[in-house]
């Protein structure tokens, strides 16, 4: 990386300890957008931390994201999470992209276009938001389509309908949009491969933001709802060519893994503070030390085998992610990814119930990181069931087997 890994997680822990904790608890109560972690962000170059060397920016790979992820969840999970959707439109756009090895006349597209986007990262400090989930969508129905829909027309497309849970509402300066792409005339049903990713200006005619927020946790993500009537996006606002988003998802799926440091980092949070308030070194809090309990060694122990096991099978999933992954790659991928989930939440239960009745206050972070670790398992397109379900059915079937029908 320029500058290297270890710099940036020291800076991104520094920033979380000195600035963004602080503000944590009140972004949560108020369920408000974290504006000046991101002007923070932005000043210490690290909205361009996936962009591109050649394009100024910070050059992080899949792995070394996760690892600085992973450091700002620790210090504030709702930031950390955002940054989430922020980042990894950089990283699908580069490092993932190029992995694919597109035919040259479309890298060369790809690459005007996306160098135009770099640059308003890096020099301007834009700011991307990713919504995925729709009310309803026909994708979790099963059909392979979404349900907003894009429609040529010349010089770009007209994009109807709407999206849920999008992060960053009212903060973001674009909104990376997922569509399926009309093709009047087509001999095919419409399918996933018609799926095209691009750029929303915030702000564009027919654009708009809907919808309360007052959720269980993740509250400053502020992730209301966005609602498209023929809202025009030009053709030079795609973040990948026409059918690469398919073919990555296909091709790249550990790209869905993104969301894991975050929760990773929330249960090192929860550690972290339950070492802390037993030794009582947590600033404020009004009872004694308790380190001398066999019984709260004992519980810190079994949050630290927990803890453990979370991490290792985290660096071992974002090490080995790459395009193309064997079979047994892609299941630790998903073994991974509910390991983290449940863990984390686990982790924070433990923290809470060894702390005992007073860590519950709000003026502690336990509560908080006990909410928000709750949301991770549910968060698509990975969810909890959704890894669950394809570990069980990909251990017992090979690619293209299915069961004989019934006589």
């Amino acid at each position: 990386m320029t500058p290297d890994l270890d710099t940036v997680i020291d800076l991104v822990g520094r920033l979380g300890r000195e600035r963004f904790a602080g503000r944590a608890a009140a972004n949560d109560r108020e369920a408000t957008f974290p504006f000046e972690n991101y002007a923070d962000l932005r000043d210490h170059g690290l909205l361009a931390l996936c962009v591109p060397e050649e394009h100024g920016g910070m050059r992080a790979n899949f792995y070394e994201y996760a690892m600085v992820a992973a450091e700002l969840g620790r210090q504030d999970g709702a930031t950390a999470l955002t940054f989430n959707m922020h980042s990894v439109s950089m990283l699908w756009s580069s490092v993932l992209c190029d992995d694919l090895g597109l035919e040259p006349e479309v890298q060369r597209e790809h690459e005007r276009r996306r160098a135009v986007l770099y640059r308003e990262v890096v020099q301007d400090g834009v700011l991307y938001a990713q919504p995925f989930s729709e009310p309803g969508t026909k994708l979790a129905g099963g059909a392979p389509v979404w349900g907003t829909v894009a429609t040529p027309v010349e010089g770009g497309w007209l994009l109807n309908g709407r999206k849920q849970f999008a992060s960053l509402s009212g903060a973001a300066d674009i909104y990376t949009i997922t569509a399926t792409e009309e093709r009047p005339g087509q001999d095919r049903p419409a399918s996933f491969a018609d799926t095209i990713f691009v750029g929303v200006k915030a702000g564009s005619p027919g654009f708009s933001i809907s919808g309360s927020w007052d959720p269980l946790g993740m509250r400053a993500t502020v992730s209301r709802d966005l609602e498209l009537v023929d809202v025009f996006v030009p053709e030079d606002r795609q973040l990948m060519p026409r059918g690469v988003y398919a073919q990555l998802a296909r091709r790249w799926p550990h790209m869905f893994m993104t969301l894991c440091p975050t929760y990773v980092g929330v249960a090192q949070a929860a550690f972290d503070f339950t070492v802390a308030y037993l030794r009582g070194e947590v600033p404020g809090q009004s009872t004694a030390p308790r380190r001398s309990s066999a019984t709260k060694q004992l519980a810190v122990a079994e949050m630290r085998v927990k803890l453990d096991q979370m991490w290792a099978v985290f660096l071992r999933s974002m090490a080995e992610a790459r395009v193309d992954p064997p079979k047994e790659v892609l299941l630790r991928g998903f073994s991974t990814q509910y390991s983290v989930m449940e863990l984390s939440n686990d982790i924070c239960r433990l923290a809470i119930r060894t702390c005992g009745g007073s860590s519950i206050q709000r003026k502690y972070p336990l509560e908080r990181l006990y909410r928000d670790s709750r949301c991770g398992a549910l968060m698509l397109p990975w969810t909890a069931e959704i890894c669950l379900e394809r570990l069980g059915y990909d251990s017992l079937y090979e690619r293209g087997e299915r069961d004989a029908p019934a006589p």
